[in-house]
């Protein structure tokens, strides 16, 4: 078991590690999809269960991010891998304790506070829409989930130590447990107690996944202290990088719950199908934008830290391009295929979810590169910019989205604000990350990126075409019957997009047809 677990936590490049977490999120993505297909076939997705049940998440999820997940993405990891670079383990591990002490005793008091007010925060705050019945089983189910940025408060600092150390495969499973927590409180809890069998589960998944982050930390030698060393360099310096940080993850989320208070007012429904959409197009966004920058920026920060800018620019093109790659096609099949996507989730299909997909493909452009771009501040411990840009853009949002939702759009109106602000936080960091960084974007990016646009506009006909050629029939329902046919427009189209990559001479497409190409021709040897 020893052996197992020392392999498993072998240290990997970057290609590796973003190939293990896009295997990651892959995996968590399609549980998530499975988890989500439950919930709507076990409660509907008009339901006022579901609707509870979405409120009950939003301000446990609020409080985890603002107080845990701001400092150890981009704030603790560099500081830690600092010390860890010049063999000072035992600073690092005090860091480390003092941390989890300090991120602990905060969630468990924050878990208190939202058990005790979680009656008017749903009440007033999260959902004011919903009826006296809906109210009642979202406070309830929030009191139950209410122990979970605890719980991931412990467990992601032991995930982001291994982080440091370039260790991912049990940060990497992680997600997948928490998801699969939720499924067996769908399918065995659910029966028996109704939507609180769900939040049960929820609870269930964060256990299990605080135990596989433990496991994570065997044989790297991690020394805890139950105290918190309010000297210690490190930690100071983690504590002030961590405000700015907190207010631009909890700009983003506060969002999210302005967006479902107005999704409340719409109607019952808006708020499952704004939820469904919003799901749906972060998917891609996990797989493509969080995946890669998450394994790109330790080696980012490493470059800072080396006092090397022309290396961090290097590495910073070489991911970016990728990313971009990526995401155009990636968007382009999210909005032809959006009707199949939405029947993944809602096996009679809704109207609304499409309509809201599409109209956020543009969001999942652009999100996708603004995590490999606001992962660039936050390696030269600048926290503080992406904080003001989010100001801005989210402000931005929120009154598009308001305005919108007046002039009588509907949810829809939540898509456009969504799209438009994300569109525009991209220019301007990419702008103040141009001014800092002089020739960043230089005539090779930018040729190479019109090739990609071009690439993607000869795709679009061809995914246009092929879903014309296998319409989405009232008859595909089930996995079986949606999979194969999805699949192989997706594959069709994606094949075509490398092919128009690669005869444009986009360098990114050239080593995956040259290792097809040697498969393909290999000779084969006859005894």
């Amino acid at each position: 078991m020893k052996k197992l677990i020392a392999r498993a936590n072998k240290r990997i490049s970057i290609g590796w590690a973003a190939a293990l977490l896009a295997s990651s999120y892959f995996v968590s993505m399609f549980l998530g999809l499975l988890r989500d297909r439950l919930l709507n076939a076990n409660f509907g997705v008009e339901s006022l269960e579901l609707a509870a049940y979405r409120a009950a998440f939003k301000v446990p999820d609020f409080m985890f991010i603002v107080l845990v997940s701001g400092a150890l993405s981009v704030t603790f990891i560099p500081v830690l891998k600092d010390r860890l670079d010049n063999y000072n383990k035992k600073s690092a591990w005090e860091l480390s304790s003092s941390l989890l002490n300090f991120l602990a005793l905060s969630t468990a008091v924050a878990s208190v506070i939202l058990v005790i007010f979680a009656d008017p925060i749903i009440r007033y705050l999260v959902a004011p829409g919903l009826d006296e019945h809906a109210t009642y089983l979202a406070i309830s189910m929030m009191r139950i989930i209410a122990i979970n940025p605890l719980l991931f408060a412990i467990s992601s600092v032991f995930t982001s130590i291994q982080q440091a150390v370039g260790r991912f495969f049990f940060f990497a499973l992680a997600p997948s447990v928490y998801s699969l927590g939720i499924i067996f409180g769908i399918l065995v809890l659910a029966p028996r107690v109704g939507i609180f069998g769900v939040a049960l589960g929820v609870v269930l998944g964060s256990i299990i996944q605080l135990l596989i982050s433990m496991v994570g930390l065997i044989g790297l030698g991690f020394s805890y202290t139950m105290k918190i060393n309010w000297r210690h360099h490190g930690f100071r310096r983690v504590l002030s990088l961590l405000p700015s940080r907190s207010l631009d993850q909890g700009m983003d989320y506060f969002l999210s719950l302005v967006e479902i208070n107005l999704a409340s007012r719409i109607s019952l429904a808006a708020i499952n199908q704004w939820e469904t959409a919003f799901m749906l197009h972060f998917v891609p966004i996990s797989l493509i934008g969080i995946a890669i920058s998450t394994a790109a920026f330790p080696q980012m920060s490493e470059r800072i830290a080396q006092g090397r800018p022309d290396l961090f620019k290097k590495e910073f093109i070489g991911v970016i391009r990728v990313i971009i790659w990526l995401a155009l096609p990636t968007a382009v099949v999210a909005f032809f295929g959006r009707g199949y996507l939405v029947r993944l989730l809602v096996a009679e299909g809704n109207s609304t979810i499409s309509a809201l997909l599409g109209l956020l493909v543009v969001s999942i452009f652009f999100r996708a590169m603004f995590h490999i771009i606001s992962r660039s501040f936050y390696a030269q411990q600048d926290t503080k910019t992406p904080l003001y840009a989010s100001i801005v853009t989210i402000f931005l949002n929120i009154v598009l989205a308001i305005v919108l939702v007046e002039l009588g759009y509907g949810v829809r109106g939540l898509a456009v604000a969504q799209s438009i602000a994300a569109t525009i936080e991209v220019f301007v960091l990419m702008a103040i990350l141009m001014h800092r960084f002089k020739g960043l974007l230089n005539r090779h990016f930018v040729r190479g990126v019109v090739g990609m646009v071009i690439a993607t506009s000869m795709m679009a006909p061809v995914m246009y075409g092929l879903v014309k050629l296998f319409p989405l029939r009232a008859t595909d329902v089930g996995f079986f019957s949606l999979v194969p046919k999805f699949g192989l427009i997706v594959v069709a189209g994606l094949l075509s997009y490398l092919c128009f990559s690669y005869v444009i001479g986009i360098r990114e497409a050239r080593p995956i047809v040259q290792k097809a190409g040697k498969l393909i021709f290999k000779p084969i040897k006859i005894n």
